[in-house]
């Protein structure tokens, strides 16, 4: 231990430390004025935060919550990383992902920052037969390619490792992914596919393609189903634990076994959450490889890729934000591979400028920002390592449900997995519903005025299992209903804001009323008269004190002059005349539905 000289600078020496029970009794005195009786945890408990899966984002971490030992860099049980070198030389590999593409965009691509190719094939994807024509130029020693094919998965492979004899690639200089996944098939579309063909890649990988794995671990379609952190973790590690089943009984090892699998991992907006989801997925298969005796091969090769459930068809530029944010936490979460969905994914298939960002996305991050100069940064922090043990633990029991059911496959085909997923998006549409979880540009501040952004249609996806949700997806089609009334007529259904007294008493609510009203495409308008507004609906907006003396003569005066519904910007009260009242955690899906409604607006 370094000793440091005495500098004669002993700050803060005289003052005794504080203790986590005056931190608490502090809390609770601030809170006894907001009208709050608690005291010791129970203040502490106020200001935590829930999240899904049970957990609590706790307002302070101190060196007393306990966690395991999250070991070192490149060993058991992996949590900082299944590398002791991490990615200090490089970076983390860039992988793009095409389902439409020619041998120009994809040379384009590599030669712009891309380090790895996606290619979806077959349904949705690219046609077979069309490797050769797609990656024409490109130099497969140097530029691993990943498969995703679905239930072609046989003979878009066997192209792939023809097209590698014909190009003269050495055996063990392929490197990628022939992306068997046939549970993420049979997740995607009901169908389910033989495993002999999955086995006889893998054995074919084992013994002559070194560089190559056969199969992926998706957990992207129970991601986009609804699901949780949690129930993305346990969904994964029960397909893994299939792979292993039905590859060991092929005849491969243990080791083999693992070394054909490669996970694929959502990474969100919540940077925090996504961190610890990949520091406790690395966890929680280093346990399954120690169970099933091969600890040493239990490093998982994560392939992260930004949350297709965030991104928005309105305002889609704050995509860019949302994918920065989430390429950010894969990066510091350990990711080996990153796919930046382009900010125009949700509308069609993305242009030039689109892919161009999402490319960059990852470099700026990589070579301005340093952010693989570091293994693990997040390890060490109270809460990222609390969250990460947390997590971990929620994952494993839902995994421990899916295996009490017989398996991934079983829980698939028995609808129970699906309802669980279900149930959990259920309860977070509720919270996206009352704005509890905002979505900027869509139910917070959204613009009516910005014209659409339009793209070319991009392939169908594979459908008939799970649902593919997104968090925009209730506002979406409120908007959609205002943007046929508007092509239908020329403008769009109006709420007129009545606002009561000076500028300093109705401002906040009139910005409030303003942004709800939007969020379901209805214009709010706030100059000239109702009379002259156009609008058959009034929001009344000021503040409390004015509403106990103006509201119900207001809303009398509104009635005369035609209004047919009337709402107030404030909490539920008993106010003679006011029909329906709009508040921070209302139901703003429900108000903004029906208001369409009774205006007519299908």
């Amino acid at each position: 231990m370094t000793v440091l000289p005495d500098d004669g600078l002993s700050l803060a020496a005289e003052f005794p430390d504080a203790t986590h029970e005056q931190w608490q009794r502090l809390v609770a005195g601030v809170l006894q004025k907001s009208g709050k009786e608690v005291s010791g945890e129970a203040a502490e408990d106020a200001l935590s935060t829930a999240l899904e899966d049970g957990l609590r984002t706790r307002p302070l971490y101190t060196a007393n919550h306990v966690t395991p030992e999250p070991g070192l860099p490149g060993f058991p049980p992996f949590v900082r990383g299944g590398r002791a070198e991490g990615s200090i030389t490089g970076g983390w590999d860039v992988r793009q992902r095409h389902a439409v593409a020619s041998g120009d965009v994809v040379l384009g691509d590599l030669e712009n920052g891309v380090t790895s190719l996606w290619l979806v094939v077959g349904a949705g994807g690219l046609p077979l037969g069309s490797l050769g024509r797609v990656l024409d130029g490109v130099l497969l020693d140097l530029a691993p390619v990943v498969l995703d094919a679905g239930s072609d998965l046989d003979s878009a492979a066997r192209e792939l490792l023809g097209l590698y004899e014909e190009r003269g690639v050495a055996r063990h200089a392929a490197r990628g992914n022939l992306g068997a996944d046939p549970l993420a098939h049979e997740a995607r579309t009901g169908d389910a596919l033989d495993f002999a063909p999955v086995a006889s890649l893998a054995r074919l990988c084992a013994d002559e393609y070194p560089g190559l794995r056969a199969l992926t671990v998706d957990a992207l379609p129970y991601h986009e189903a609804g699901g949780s952190a949690a129930q993305e973790l346990g969904a994964s590690l029960a397909t893994g634990v299939a792979y292993l089943r039905g590859l060991t009984e092929a005849g491969l090892s243990v080791e083999q076994a693992c070394a054909q699998l490669e996970f694929r991992y959502a990474a969100t907006a919540d940077q925090f959450l996504t961190v610890a989801k990949l520091r406790a997925a690395r966890r929680l298969w280093a346990r399954v490889a120690e169970v099933c005796g091969a600890p040493g091969a239990g490093a998982q090769v994560q392939h992260a890729v930004t949350s297709p459930v965030m991104m928005t068809r309105r305002d889609p530029w704050v995509n860019m934000l949302r994918t920065t944010i989430a390429t950010l936490a894969a990066g510091v979460g350990g990711a080996d591979s990153v796919t930046v969905l382009p900010f125009d994914h949700a509308l069609g298939l993305p242009d030039a400028f689109a892919r161009r960002i999402a490319r960059n996305t990852s470099t700026i991050l990589v070579e301005e920002s340093h952010l693989s100069r570091v293994i693990d940064p997040a390890g060490g922090s109270w809460y990222v390592e609390g969250l990460t043990d947390e997590l971990a633990q929620a994952g494993w029991e839902f995994f421990q449900r899916i295996e009490g059911v017989g398996g991934q496959a079983a829980a698939l085909r028995s609808g129970r997995l699906g309802q669980d997923l279900a149930d959990t998006w259920e309860a977070r549409s509720a919270k996206l519903a009352k704005r509890r979880e905002p979505i900027t540009g869509v139910s917070e501040f959204p613009n009516l005025a910005e014209p659409p952004v339009e793209r070319e249609a991009a392939p169908e996806p594979p459908s008939g299992g799970l649902p593919r949700v997104r968090r925009d997806e209730a506002y979406e089609a409120l908007r959609a209903r205002s943007d046929a009334r508007l092509d239908a007529t020329g403008t769009r259904p109006r709420v007129y804001l009545a606002t009561i007294g000076p500028a300093a008493a109705h401002t906040a609510r009139t910005t409030f009323a303003a942004n709800l009203f939007q969020a379901g495409g209805i214009e709010p308008v706030t100059e000239g008269t109702f009379e002259d507004s156009g609008a058959t609906e009034v929001c009344l907006c000021s503040s409390d004190t004015l509403y106990e003396e103006q509201a119900e003569s207001t809303a009398q005066d509104l009635r005369a002059a035609g209004a047919r519904h009337v709402f107030l910007a404030g909490r539920p009260g008993q106010y003679t005349g006011v029909d329906a009242y709009v508040f921070a955690g209302c139901d703003a899906v429900a108000v903004l539905s029906a208001t369409l409604d009774r205006m007519g607006v299908s």
